[in-house]
């Protein structure tokens, strides 16, 4: 009996891409969208897999289309398949920065945006001036958005990311914690004590569709704060504080950035807080591809620039 990679070696790479969105999907009329196809024509694709295999591959679930045990067992040996040809194709392309059309899509926090990714855009239109960026804000699926090739890189912290996570990854810049409150704030002086630390109301990230580098090192000593506010953005956070009792913390870049723009002041925690790593992270698709290779060489140096 022939292998599973003895059969993909028979099938066409228009049905390997279709089973592998097929099964990202688990719908079809998801797929032959992603696919910029006709519903009719997904459906057939479906079929000639269904025959192919011997095995019905989506069932209907109540509602929905589920994978079949066979579906799953195709699917790493598919996408490695898919993988290990998109690095091929991409190791033998040039890409000229100059001339190139290409679309980039990141997923980055509004605080990378601010301070790394917004002057690099800037910086590179002269250099790659029909190049295109999409920034999308962070969702809980960044991981998968990659693997699907939906997204070419994200910029994240590196201990939220997860262990066992199959996406390559390159640090880009570590930043302090602090805590900001207004200027004239009531009771915080100079100093912050450990009292005012853990009991005064505080602004707090909740844009996020995980813990925040914040959360854990809260969470890490054992300090389960007061929140007034949950803010969906880390830069709206300190534009709450003056005239307050509030305070947030904040990665200290952004702190200075914003004290020259509203009236607000830094001041060190009163215990150690460990501080965070931005990183990338990209599909290993994409690591021989000249374009991609060029974006992540930009954003390095220019992560670097802000030391």
């Amino acid at each position: 009996m022939a292998t599973d990679r003895e059969l993909l070696r028979r099938l066409d790479l228009n049905l390997l891409v279709a089973f592998d969105v097929l099964m990202d999907e688990s719908n079809v009329s998801r797929a032959a969208e992603r696919m910029s196809v006709g519903q009719p024509a997904m459906s057939a694709s479906l079929a000639r897999l269904r025959r192919f295999f011997g095995d019905p591959l989506l069932v209907r679930q109540g509602r929905s289309l589920v994978p079949t045990s066979r579906a799953l067992m195709l699917v790493e040996p598919i996408r490695e398949a898919l993988n290990s040809i998109e690095s091929t194709l991409n190791a033998g392309r040039h890409f000229d920065p100059l001339t190139s059309t290409r679309t980039f899509r990141l997923m980055a926090s509004d605080y990378v945006l601010l301070l790394l990714l917004g002057p690099l855009l800037v910086h590179l239109s002269d250099e790659a001036p029909n190049v295109r960026f999409q920034i999308h804000p962070l969702t809980a699926d960044h991981a998968e958005l990659i693997e699907r090739s939906q997204l070419d890189l994200l910029v994240y912290p590196d201990e939220l990311m997860g262990e066992n996570v199959p996406l390559r990854s390159s640090a880009l810049f570590t930043d302090r914690i602090v805590c900001a409150v207004a200027n004239d704030h009531p009771e915080v002086g100079e100093v912050m004590t450990e009292e005012q630390f853990r009991t005064l109301p505080c602004v707090s990230f909740g844009g996020s569709p995980t813990d925040t580098i914040s959360d854990l090192r809260f969470r890490q000593l054992g300090i389960d704060r007061p929140v007034a506010i949950r803010a969906q953005s880390f830069v709206v956070q300190p534009l709450l504080l003056p005239g307050s009792r509030l305070i947030t913390p904040l990665p200290e870049r952004l702190g200075r950035y914003l004290i020259e723009r509203i009236d607000i002041r830094l001041v060190d925690p009163p215990v150690p807080l460990a501080p965070l790593c931005e990183a990338m992270f990209w599909s290993p698709r994409s690591d021989t591809d000249p374009a991609h290779q060029w974006l992540r060489k930009r954003l390095s140096h220019a992560a670097a620039q802000l030391d």
